[in-house]
């Protein structure tokens, strides 16, 4: 999950707050039948921030907190904080403990704290988190999806009509194409048939095409071969979707969206970045921004991240 090229956060997060209910229903069912969505529900995004921002315990994909309104009990609304993580790490159970405690002292209200791995370690699947001390004991039990297990469903994945049901094939698909890139292109194409034959309405198809071809990143030989595909599958099923105005908006969301990742890994590594390095990522092309990817997992200055001593 580490490789620049198949970069998850953004992707996950537009999807999460598209089709949020759908994530519920498709990870979590049964928690998904104790909410009374007919009352909506608000993400605070901000207000999490704010509760966690000196709390950084490694990097995840997403992590979101949603209100929401339960069908039954004494409580009217509940927070839901869900965490969608993409690599091992020793101390996610930890950070799902302190994020549940955290929000549960800002509001006084009750906290579900829910799990989505998406790390290919098929083995590890923390579900709770806490100690016993002198006949003290605190302790926090999550539910956990994750997405290894759907790896033999991948058939049933692809004819479900929930959109994370397509997205969780659309991750194992990326996962089992790493490095094989005509692999990658047959899968892709084969996702993006799929949006077509649902004959979901139109910006349902636009925003999931966005993820899949976030995901499945493919050299630029091959991606212009995915758009011309495109265009024949349109041309066929007469439903001029993506257009050239969508496929511009793609492209540069695609860019914005590697471009905040970035800054957000050179942040961790080096801290504050001076002013020549936002004016680098501002200009950036997406050739450059993989490069930088690369190199700040190895590189010892800001300057050889960006191979250009000549910039102070």
């Amino acid at each position: 999950m580490n490789s620049s090229n198949d970069k998850y956060d953004s992707p996950w997060k537009r999807a999460v707050e598209h089709y949020f209910q759908e994530f519920m229903e498709f990870y979590f069912p049964l928690a998904h039948g104790e909410i009374d969505w007919s009352k909506g529900h608000v993400f605070l995004d901000q207000e999490l921030q704010a509760v966690v921002q000196d709390a950084e315990l490694g990097r995840r994909f997403v992590d979101k907190l949603v209100r929401v309104n339960v069908l039954n009990g004494d409580e009217k609304w509940i927070y839901i904080h869900v965490e969608v993580q993409g690599t091992k790490q020793a101390e996610f159970a930890k950070r799902m403990f302190v994020y549940n405690y955290r929000i549960y002292d800002r509001y006084d209200r009750p906290v579900a704290s829910l799990a989505v791995l998406a790390d290919k370690h098929k083995r590890w699947k923390p579900t709770s988190f806490g100690f016993t001390m002198l006949g003290c004991k605190l302790s926090l039990e999550f539910p956990v999806a994750k997405l290894t297990d759907y790896e033999e469903r991948l058939d049933e994945l692809l004819e479900s009509d929930n959109a994370f049901g397509w997205i969780t094939a659309a991750h194992i698909l990326t996962q089992k194409t790493r490095k094989q890139h005509q692999e990658r292109y047959e899968a892709k194409l084969r996702l993006v048939r799929i949006l077509y034959q649902r004959h979901w309405d139109k910006q349902r198809i636009i925003d999931l095409f966005y993820i899949v071809d976030w995901l499945m990143k493919l050299p630029e030989w091959l991606n212009s071969q995915v758009w011309q595909e495109l265009e024949t599958i349109e041309e066929k099923e007469n439903m001029e979707y993506i257009t050239s105005v969508e496929r511009i908006g793609i492209a540069k969301g695609r860019v914005e969206g590697e471009s905040r990742l970035l800054k957000r890994l050179l942040e961790r590594r080096f801290g504050l970045l001076p002013e020549w390095v936002s004016e680098q990522l501002g200009c950036a092309k997406e050739e450059d921004l993989e490069a930088w990817s690369e190199a700040v997992l190895t590189a010892p200055t800001l300057e050889a991240v960006f191979r250009k001593s000549d910039l102070l």
